[in-house]
């Protein structure tokens, strides 16, 4: 089917849906929540009865548009998790969200336990290398996290995560033209509060998890939680018995609140993260060329002779003021701090012999500050701003090449210098019909030195071995800047005070940069970096409650014209160097189009279902460089994605408390690992199963949670490495998802 007329059919589907809706004449009620973060329904036990009866959805008040609105009225495609449907799920970390958003990828990177690798419909950032930008944006309590590195965000003190789709150019700026995910931590209560949790699991899991809130004063408050996660590995070195894929992670977060009046409001955060876990090793898919590293019959085993010692470490602060001067102005003010090192060592190949060990070391800080004015005037809300952010990266590694007797190193810093005004604004034409409209200026300076050389002999001096220089490829410092204006159009039509529309024009851009990689030896222009890539999004969508509350949807179309993608290109070196050398260059254009729909139905009773699918079919426009480096296709990005889930409220009373069940399938279509088909490494579609059963007492202090994932015990890959020749040990190798395992928590809240 030609291009347009696809995109055409999908926008005729939903204009004919909303008018089947309106001629049948069925009755609608209100929904405030997303459907898939909320419960199936809320549930409700009468005093002299033990009948569980479905009642209202409870409303759910988003920041998606910078201020405070339901979101049912937010015109683009916004996913909620509350923190109750995050402890029913059984959630430890945010990779969870990936079962049930739809055209969400959300996982660790390979090679890593904390490194994140994120895509939404089909835009993300494949390579999490030092100097290069993501095309998500993630925030905890609107504050950007620019650093990969440590940014599997762990469930602990959580009020809600939001999940944005589609480019957020105009209110989130650079870096978020595929969406956003904002983390937003739990508020401090107005009395004395704390919560308890421990758990036990299958791979020697043991959590802890405590969050506390004291008012020191009828002003004043403090509060903050910590967690410890640990589990003993999915499996083993095989020749020195280290384990895999195991946890240690330790967190904590602390916040004091202050408010002197009715007017004036002050928070205080700071947050510390590390990970001692050891290197994930990917499970050879062929064996070893010295016959030293067989295919092992546990995809978590391996025969890595490279030490599996990893740190990661972050932390930050951050500072609010809020001044409300009227019933219609607000101002804030958000500062921040971060920064993080990794000290880390990854094998490529997985084999006793160093025939592509990668010892790397990372360091970065942040400093941003956004300004904020907000106006509630009735029929007008708007917000204005500006923002600020100073971030500096630096890292260096090694890429040692046994099989040849040289060492690759690399090194180098990007400095960003990025500054941004930006405003969006609402107006009610009509209480049925609203307009909006927003537009961020964006001006970023770019700067980086780069350097690039091979030594004899297995390690450089920079990790202290006393190697003489082979040859240098790069050597270079430089400098770019960039300017972009990202629009904003949506226009909303309530079609019933419960069912409404919107179509929304939206833009988004990832700024240029440099490539820490680059060989300038063999790609001279690797020197003057590379540009922005943009994207532009046109979405029509429909939101609303069906059958006196017994069904809810959304549901989202979009097409997304990729303009000027940045693709890294490998191509093998010229003697005298060996390898491959990489560019990065601004080399396709793409289109990406699709839609998204989540639903809640009350079945029976007690017994709801959520269900959502995603279909994200992103293609590039081919060109002669891509056809000549073998890019064909999205890497990482399935092109169906969905979930069904049955949740039953047990009808009586169990031991004194309410007994919830839930359980769930969650489908994923074929998966490239690479921009060009694989078939061993490629990950063909699957499904994992997993339930829940959550039990709270009946004065709510004590909770009870079983929670079993991926229960089939489904071997799935989540990234590869394929590094083909003699050189490389002519490695495939896989990085799987988590086994099947079970968790048992018991918490005391208060």
């Amino acid at each position: 089917m030609p291009y347009r007329n696809r995109t055409v059919r999908l926008a005729l589907l939903f204009a004919s849906a909303a008018l089947m809706d309106l001629s049948s004449g069925v009755a609608f009620a209100q929904s405030d929540q997303s459907p898939d973060s909320t419960k199936a329904a809320n549930a409700s036990r009468s005093s002299d009865s033990d009948e569980v009866t479905a009642t209202t959805v409870e409303t759910v008040v988003v920041t998606a548009r910078r201020r405070d609105e339901q979101l049912k009225d937010v015109p683009s495609a916004v996913t909620v998790f509350t923190a109750e449907k995050l402890e029913d799920i059984g959630a430890k970390d945010i990779t969870e969200l990936t079962r049930t958003t739809p055209n969400l990828t959300l996982q660790v990177a390979r090679g890593s336990n904390s490194t994140i690798n994120i895509f939404m419909r089909g835009v993300g950032q494949g390579d999490p290398l030092w100097g290069f930008e993501p095309g998500v944006g993630i925030y905890v309590d609107d504050v950007y996290y620019a650093r990969p590195q440590g940014a599997i965000l762990d469930v602990y003190n959580v009020d809600r995560i939001e999940v944005l789709r589609g480019p957020q150019g105009t209110l989130y700026g650079r870096n978020t033209e595929g969406g956003a995910v904002k983390f937003v931590t739990a508020p401090l209560a107005d009395s004395l509060a704390f919560s308890a949790k421990g758990s036990v699991g299958t791979y020697g899991e043991t959590d802890v998890n405590l969050t506390a809130s004291v008012p020191l004063s009828d002003t004043l408050r403090i509060g903050g939680g910590f967690e410890h996660l640990q589990h003993a590995g999915f499996g083993h070195n095989l020749l020195t018995g280290a384990a895999n894929d195991e946890q240690d992670v330790t967190a904590g977060r602390a916040t004091a609140e202050y408010r002197p009046s009715d007017d004036l409001f002050f928070r205080i955060s700071g947050d510390l993260y590390f990970d001692h876990s050891n290197q994930r090793v990917g499970h050879r898919l062929t064996p070893g060329l010295h016959g030293d590293a067989p295919v092992t019959d546990n995809v978590w085993d391996n025969y890595s002779g490279m030490s599996p010692n990893n740190y990661v470490s972050n932390f930050g602060y951050s500072a609010l003021a809020r001044w409300t001067m009227s019933d219609q102005w607000t101002f804030k003010s958000i500062t921040a701090y971060r920064a993080g090192s990794t000290d880390a060592n990854i094998d490529f190949a997985a084999t006793p012999s160093p025939e592509l060990q990668v010892p790397g070391r990372y360091r970065d800080h942040q400093v941003t500050e956004e300004l904020q004015a907000l106006y509630t005037g009735g029929r007008l809300n708007g917000v204005a701003g500006l923002y600020y952010l100073d971030s500096y990266s630096a890292g260096a590694a090694d890429t040692v090449l046994g099989n040849a007797g040289l060492t690759l190193y690399f090194a180098g810093n990007a400095r960003t210098h990025s500054f941004a005004a930006y405003t969006d604004v609402s107006y009610d034409l009509t209480d049925q019909l609203q307009l909006s409209a927003g537009v961020r200026f964006n001006d970023d300076i770019r700067a980086a030195a780069v350097f690039r050389a091979f030594y004899l002999g297995l390690g450089s001096p920079f990790f202290g071995h006393d190697n003489p220089l082979y040859q240098l490829r790069t050597d270079y410092e430089n400098k770019r800047h960039f300017h972009n204006t990202s629009p904003h159009f949506s226009i909303t039509y309530k079609l019933t005070d419960e069912i409404s529309t919107y179509a929304t024009y939206s833009e988004g851009y990832k700024s240029g940069g440099f490539d820490m990689r680059g060989d300038s030896y063999f790609t001279p222009q690797t020197s003057q970096g590379y540009g922005p890539e943009s994207i532009r999004s046109y979405e029509v969508g429909l939101k609303g409650s069906f059958l006196d509350q017994g069904l809810s949807l959304n549901l989202a179309a979009y097409l997304e014209p990729y303009k000027n993608v940045q693709v890294t290109i490998q191509t093998p070196a010229t003697p005298p160097a060996v390898g491959i050398a990489s560019v990065v260059a601004n080399a396709a254009s793409a289109r990406i189009e699709g839609f998204e729909l989540e639903g809640h139905a009350i079945v029976w009773g007690p017994l709801a279902a959520n269900f959502s699918v995603g279909l994200a079919d992103a293609n590039f426009v081919h060109t002669p460089i891509l056809a000549s480096s073998g890019i064909v296709d999205f890497a990482l990005v399935p092109k169906w994605t969905g979930n069904f889930q049955l949740d039953y409220a047990w009808p009586q009373t169990v031991l004194g408390g309410a007994l919830d069940l839930n359980a769930q399938a969650s489908y994923r279509s074929k998966t490239y690992m690479y921009t060009a088909p694989i078939p061993l490494l490629d990950q063909a579609g699957y499904t994992l199963f997993d339930a829940n059963a959550n039990w709270v007492s009946g004065d709510n202090h004590w909770m009870v949670g079983l929670h079993g994932k991926n229960l089939s015990d489904k071997h799935y890959r989540i990234a590869a490495y394929y590094l083909p020749g003699a050189l490389y040990g002519d490695t495939q190798t896989g990085f799987y998802g988590d086994p099947r395992t079970v968790l048992f928590s018991v918490q005391y809240r208060h």
